[in-house]
């Protein structure tokens, strides 16, 4: 036999796996509140390399925060692990289209994500007013 023949498509199947991403991805729905009905969200996530997940936030249908009661002024998205006091990763900012969208990670593995609605996109504490939300098992 010959050897070219043979060792070619190892080659190949060693280049393949060795160009294929060291992640997976998981999509995990989030629950709407009655402050935001017609709101839709997906949380998708993503175990790196370095064992960190990458977490995005998609949510569809959200009605802008000064429409909202109370009024307020931004959406933020937070990290909470059992336990622990949430960590605020930035804001979900909201287009024309009722769309918003927020990449993070965290090193956290079991958690939970939820997005508030505040006056204060900066607050370092997130106000009760909770309009989207999921856990997280990885």
């Amino acid at each position: 036999m010959n050897r070219k023949v043979f060792y070619f498509p190892v080659l190949v199947c060693a280049a393949v796996l060795a160009l294929a991403p060291a992640t997976y991805a998981k999509t995990y729905p989030m629950t709407a509140s009655n402050e935001v009905p017609g709101a839709t969200a997906q949380l998708q996530v993503a175990k790196e390399k370095d064992g960190n997940i990458q977490l995005e936030v998609k949510a569809n249908g959200m009605a802008k925060p000064g429409r909202l009661t109370p009024a307020a002024k931004s959406y933020v998205v937070w990290v909470e692990q059992e336990g622990s006091q949430p960590k605020s990763q930035g804001e979900l900012k909201v287009g024309n289209n009722h769309k918003g969208d927020l990449k993070t990670a965290t090193t956290f593995h079991t958690f939970n994500v939820f997005v508030t609605a505040e006056t204060d996109s900066q607050t370092k504490f997130p106000s009760e007013q909770v309009v989207l939300r999921a856990t997280v098992q990885e």
